[in-house]
């Protein structure tokens, strides 16, 4: 019978060898992305749709991601993402690995944040972490940890919920580019938000996690304030991108929020014990009829 001691060291040697074949497939991942990469440099279209790959990124942000950085002047290569939970999945993590910019990232979870601080690349690369929940009193607080200069090259937000009222806060940074989430559910006319709830929590505030965030043309008229221009979505139907209007050229189209928009197609309603019921179409809506919204540019209460 082996000891605890020759057992304990089996297991440490088993562990390290998942770690560096995870590091191995990561390689293989950058290496491809950085082939479709300089494949679409050949393309010629303004369609961020034509740019979409996937490497690190939920859906197709990477290749939209790099598609914009070699359009636009960067001056500084940082970002700084929120809500992106442990990092494993997010939109600048190829940024980092593969064009070795630094970041800034928060996440409301510590346990995610130190799976992050515990990954091989942490070390590898510069990117700083906080966890805390985020608000729009804390956010620019949060955002000086990073030490960053006011002008980053990008700045993602993916908070489901406060999303609208945080970034209207964010009065220290101005990002070249802007990447945010929104809710397609909620439409592509109507610039409405859910109403500002400090301890918004998606579920505890709708069973379904249907309920959050705010509509693509709310978030690009609050972009169009700060000085921002929308210039395509993603073909999922979740996250919009904007160009600071001093950068704008002829390879980035502008693009109204109506001309942006289109309905999406994923099935990530819940029922009340939290499983998924791959509801679709506009049953999805259906669900949330009747709930409260903040008309972002009259700045008065209307229902879904």
């Amino acid at each position: 019978m082996k000891s605890p001691r020759r057992i304990i060291a089996r297991l440490k040697q088993v562990i390290l060898a998942l770690l560096n074949i995870n590091e191995k497939l990561d390689e293989i991942k950058i290496n491809q992305g950085m082939v479709l990469s300089a494949l679409n440099e050949h393309k010629k279209s303004t369609n961020l749709h034509d740019y979409e790959f996937k490497v690190f990124s939920q859906w197709g942000e990477d290749g939209i991601i790099q598609k914009l950085i070699k359009s636009i002047n960067i001056e500084n290569n940082t970002f700084i993402e929120f809500g992106v939970e442990n990092f494993l999945e997010s939109n600048c993590r190829f940024l980092l690995m593969k064009d070795n910019w630094s970041g800034f990232v928060i996440d409301g979870s510590s346990k995610n944040i130190q799976t992050l601080r515990n990954s091989y690349y942490y070390w590898k690369f510069q990117i700083d972490s906080t966890d805390a929940f985020i608000t729009r009193e804390n956010i620019n607080a949060l955002l000086a940890k990073s030490d960053f200069s006011e002008d980053i090259g990008i700045m993602s937000i993916d908070i489901d919920g406060n999303d609208y009222f945080v970034l209207e806060a964010i009065n220290t940074f101005t990002p070249r580019i802007l990447i945010c989430e929104y809710n397609s559910l909620f439409g592509g006319t109507r610039k409405i938000s859910v109403p500002y709830d400090a301890n918004f929590d998606r579920t505890a505030k709708h069973f379904t996690n249907l309920y959050f965030g705010c509509s693509l043309p709310a978030m690009t008229y609050l972009a169009g304030k700060k000085g921002y221009s929308l210039v395509g979505t993603n073909s999922i139907g979740g996250n919009a991108f904007y160009v600071r209007n001093d950068l704008l050229n002829e390879k980035v189209s502008v693009l109204s929020a109506e001309e942006a928009y289109f309905p999406s197609k994923v099935r990530e309603s819940r029922d009340p014990q939290g499983n998924l019921t791959y509801v679709t179409g506009d049953m999805r809506i259906s669900l949330i009829r009747g709930m409260p919204v903040l008309n972002v540019e009259t700045n008065t209460m209307e229902r879904l």
